[in-house]
């Protein structure tokens, strides 16, 4: 049909399919909505839950929550955490408590004391304990050396001098003279101990004692404490110009040197008196050793007379390590002028004797002068001085040279390279033997290296690093650990979590126990899972037959650098005699390996059930999820020494001195401040602890298991880093090395430990601008640890 104007504008059209634009469109559109669910997925599993994350652990920026968000990132410590790697924490038990035995413990013990190993000449053992470890399976084990200024002993002389007339009596000329008794000054050799026999035996003498060679008058001194000269001074005895004779005990024997010598005496003797035997005494009819187990009257004990209450390690490298080419200081202050040797109770009867009837008698003084042990040998205990006609001539010489001392340690990684549990015991001791210490110390160690390496052979992988280490000149005054503190203070201080400490295993069946109130928690634990190994029920544990008293930290062995320096929660462990025990010989000859055989632990096994005690000890720090520590037993802990300190000062007249008062008050409210906070961060870790317990996220809902990861390690570092809050940086009135505001040792006790020491001693002296200084400090540091806690 034609088209005109006419014609509906209508046609018919012709509809096909459209053709598409690409080819295989199904697969394409398949795919776009594959990969758009999977970003949607994505962003749900490892993008959104970022926000889900506890913000304060991001200290590391976006760069590491990007990381954290990868699929394949690894932030836990392992695939299997909060479990344990390779074997489970019950298997670890078993191991570490099936694998210690009495015949290694023996066997490691006869070694160490098979001969000397004084400080600095212990090379050889050092290296066969590096190869022991190696053996277990601690393949990264070294040896760190440290230079050291170290004494060693030449030659010595003690005669008790009689003038040949009344005309010669005032001479000081030894011309003048005739000996009255010579001083053997040598322990008797035993022919069923070995050890005592030996050519190379180590003579009798002090560590960092003073050369010199005096005549004088002499005065008994009872125990040589600060307030046993306190009293004499009282009693108008003359001490200047004299030799003082003092027994051993009651406070370290460095302090008893040292304030002879600032009082102006020219010498000092020290002798163990039976009467810190207890009931095992001749006295009592017991056979002196080796026919009994009473102290053999010719042993001697030798030991440091380093002021360690001013600071251990190295005198002339104070607070920083003893490495060649550093710059030394002079020691004067750290150790004695004037000389001092040890003398056995059989030399020191016919002195005492000869004091008879001159001066006052110990009778006249107070309590704490009374209960010598030689009464029974004629000893009247008379203070003297002797008379001009009889004095006492003492010559010391000693070598003084810088050498090497060498520490081994032994490390196994963790997975948290920023957790860290070390275990130490030293090597060194005064004598041939040292079969209690430190060696039985030692025997225990490497039976509990050998343990962890059967654990490490079966495929167990520690949650936290572990570090094992075997100190050199820990006698002279604790240098090789506190060199290695120094050392290493900047890791420790991020990194260390415990330093466990055993430094004699045994000399004696009572089990005790030092720590930082940390760490109660731990040891109630452990000694509640090994067995007693004097059971008076069957089935006891070590816990059931110990009273539970924790004490206090001081200084006189290892963990003090670690405790009072680095602030890092320590402990020390160990059994030790009683007043019915057989009498430990302490850094006597007879501190022997036949000792230990026949008296001392015959059949072994206090050595190994202190290697399970310490084991145990430490694989739960190791390898609990959270650290296993109790703040509110620190707070407490600190309620108590707080009243203990108040007590003290009222009753030794000082709580009426101005700014007493107002120092405890404001102390016990931040102490108080303390523990709500303590109670509340124990509550959330166990919370937080149960909710480990029961984890089984699926590996999809990984940020839940991240978030209770990042939960967990906030609250480890809230123990780890407590400890440290409590250090304050300018150290303690004239003793700056020792950091700890509430830890150190008393300085004029030195082993013991004293607590809130800065403000006690400035209460005893009635130093009120010191007192509001303390106050203020020891404030501060707990209102530090509080924050940390309330985080």
């Amino acid at each position: 049909m034609a088209h005109n104007e006419q014609t509906p504008l209508l046609a018919t059209v012709q509809v096909v399919s459209r053709q598409p634009r690409y080819r295989h469109n199904t697969l394409r559109r398949f795919c776009t909505i594959a990969l758009s669910t999977t970003l949607i997925v994505a962003v749900v599993l490892f993008v959104l839950p970022i926000n889900w994350l506890p913000r304060h652990d991001w200290d590391d920026g976006w760069d590491s929550i990007r990381y954290w968000a990868l699929p394949w990132s690894s932030p836990l410590p392992h695939k299997t955490w909060p479990a344990s790697q390779g074997v489970s924490f019950h298997e670890l038990q078993d191991i570490l408590l099936s694998t210690p035995n009495e015949a290694n413990t023996r066997k490691w013990s006869e070694y160490y004391a098979s001969g000397p190993h004084l400080a600095g000449k212990n090379l050889t053992q050092a290296l066969w304990t590096r190869d022991r470890w190696q053996e277990f399976g601690i393949a990264d084990s070294s040896i760190e050396t440290y230079d050291v200024y170290l004494n060693y002993p030449l030659d010595h002389r003690l005669a008790l001098l009689e003038s040949k007339s009344k005309a010669h009596q005032a001479q000081a000329a030894e011309s003048g003279y005739e000996v009255k008794y010579e001083c053997k000054l040598e322990e008797d050799v035993l022919d069923e101990d070995p050890t005592t026999g030996l050519d190379n035996r180590v003579p009798t003498f002090h560590g960092y004692s003073a050369s010199g060679d005096t005549i004088a008058q002499y005065v008994y001194v009872n125990f040589g404490t600060y307030w046993d000269y306190e009293d004499l001074v009282k009693a108008n005895v003359s001490l200047e110009g004299k030799i003082a004779i003092a027994k051993y005990g009651r406070c370290f024997r460095g302090l008893k040197v040292k304030r002879a010598q600032e009082l102006g005496m020219v010498g000092v003797v020290i002798y163990t008196d039976p009467q810190e035997d207890g009931e095992i005494t001749e006295q009592n009819g017991h056979k002196g050793y080796p026919d009994g187990p009473a102290r053999n009257p010719s042993s001697v004990q030798r030991g440091s007379v380093a002021d360690i209450a001013a600071a251990p390690g190295d005198p002339t490298t104070i607070g920083y390590p003893s490495k060649p080419g550093v710059p030394r200081q002079d020691p004067s202050r750290i150790i004695p002028s004037i000389p001092s040797v040890p003398i056995s109770y059989r030399d020191a009867l016919p002195l005492l004797q000869s004091l008879n009837g001159y001066g006052p008698s110990a009778s006249d003084f107070n309590d704490y002068w009374q209960g010598g042990g030689l009464s029974y040998k004629n000893v009247s205990y008379n203070i003297g001085p002797s008379p001009p006609s009889l004095k006492l001539q003492l010559i010391n010489r000693q070598e003084y040279t810088t050498t090497p001392i060498w520490d081994v340690i032994g490390i196994i990684n963790g997975t948290v390279a920023d957790e860290v549990i070390i275990l130490g015991n030293h090597r060194d001791a005064w004598v041939a033997g040292g079969a209690s210490d430190p060696n039985s110390g030692s025997a225990a160690l490497n039976e509990l290296i050998r343990s962890f390496g059967v654990a490490l052979q079966k495929g167990w992988k520690p949650l936290r690093t572990i570090v094992f280490a075997s100190w050199d000149g820990e006698e002279h005054s604790l240098i090789g650990s506190t060199e290695w503190v120094e050392e290493y203070l900047p890791w420790l201080s991020n990194a260390a979590v415990a330093y466990l400490n055993v430094d004699m295993a045994t000399s004696g069946p009572e089990f005790t126990a030092h720590a930082s109130p940390l760490l109660n928690k731990a040891i109630y634990e452990a000694t509640g899972s090994v067995l007693s190994p004097n059971q008076t029920v069957a089935g006891q544990t070590v816990r059931d037959v110990w009273n539970g008293h924790i004490k206090t930290m001081g200084s006189g062995s290892d963990f003090t650098a670690f405790q009072d320096f680095a602030g890092v929660p320590s402990i020390n462990l160990g059994f030790f005699r009683t007043a019915r025990s057989p009498v430990y010989h302490y850094h006597s000859n007879y501190d022997s390996f036949h000792w230990m055989d026949t008296f001392g632990d015959k059949d072994w096994h206090y050595h190994t059930v202190m290697t399970k005690l310490w084991a145990l000890t430490a694989a739960r720090l190791i390898e609990n999820p959270i650290i296993h520590f109790n703040a509110t037993d620190y707070a407490k802990s600190l309620a108590a020494y707080l009243e203990a300190a108040k007590n003290k000062a009222i009753k030794s007249n000082t709580s009426n001195f101005m700014g007493f008062q107002v120092a405890f008050h404001n102390l016990e409210l931040a102490v108080g401040r303390m523990q709500n906070a303590a109670i509340s961060f124990d509550s959330r870790a166990a919370l937080l602890e149960e909710q480990v317990g029961h984890a089984n996220i699926p590996w999809w809902r990984w940020w839940q298991k991240l978030k209770l990861y990042l939960e967990v390690k906030k609250v480890n570092d809230g123990y780890k880093y407590l400890e440290r809050q409590l250090l304050y940086s300018d150290g303690l009135d004239g003793r700056s090395w020792y950091k700890h505001v509430v830890f150190a040792p008393g300085r004029w006790t030195g082993y013991a430990g004293a607590t809130f020491p800065g403000l006690v001693e400035a209460i005893e002296d009635r130093d009120k601008k010191a007192v509001e200084k303390w106050s203020n400090t020891i404030e501060g540091r707990i209102d530090a640890a509080t924050e940390l806690l309330s985080r």
